[in-house]
């Protein structure tokens, strides 16, 4: 099966990321920092702006901004996957086995992500909510300032969230919000 792609330079899109079998790689703080650190390596050699972001135990959530005349996003995700299983391997501290890191994406990673390129700025809104909900969505926490792994505390900073923001609400939203 030929996969297409969302081709819009300059474009943001939205993203899902899952660990292969839903393995909760990312319960463990340093595996989510080498997460991080792995985002930081690509962006120095591939900018683009994480504009939101949440990291599960089994799945990322995250919405980037591409720089104009440029819609590459597998290579940075790719650099990002690979980046990330191999200082799995090197880190002493990672929950994920060296024998699973050493087979690249295969043991860590589901082959393919989600793309979602945001059409508007309600669909950028709606979209960051999610990201920001999916905590609580998952019962994780009961408010998205409680859960570590976000950009929540970001938006808060910039006054665009109320710090209770999302805490004891039962949100929905659209049917194509986050199972595109």
């Amino acid at each position: 099966m030929q996969y297409r792609r969302a081709q819009a330079d300059g474009a943001s899109f939205f993203f899902i990321l899952v660990t292969e079998n839903r393995k909760n790689i990312f319960a463990q703080k340093e595996d989510v920092a080498i997460l991080n650190r792995a985002v930081e390596y690509t962006v120095s050699r591939h900018p683009f702006a994480m504009d939101a972001i949440v990291i599960l135990p089994d799945h990322i959530h995250c919405i980037w901004s591409l720089p104009e005349g440029n819609n590459d996003f597998s290579t940075r995700w790719r650099l990002i996957k690979s980046h990330f299983t191999r200082c799995c391997s090197l880190d002493s501290n990672s929950t994920v086995s060296e024998s699973r890191a050493r087979k690249g994406e295969h043991g860590i990673w589901q082959r393919r992500f989600w793309e979602h390129r945001i059409r508007d700025e309600r669909d950028y809104k709606c979209h960051v909510e999610y990201i920001h909900y999916n905590p609580v969505k998952h019962g994780y926490v009961r408010s998205p300032k409680d859960w570590p792994h976000s950009s929540f505390g970001r938006f808060v900073e910039k006054g665009i969230y109320e710090l209770n923001w999302g805490a004891g609400l039962d949100m929905s939203f659209d049917n194509g919000i986050g199972n595109e």
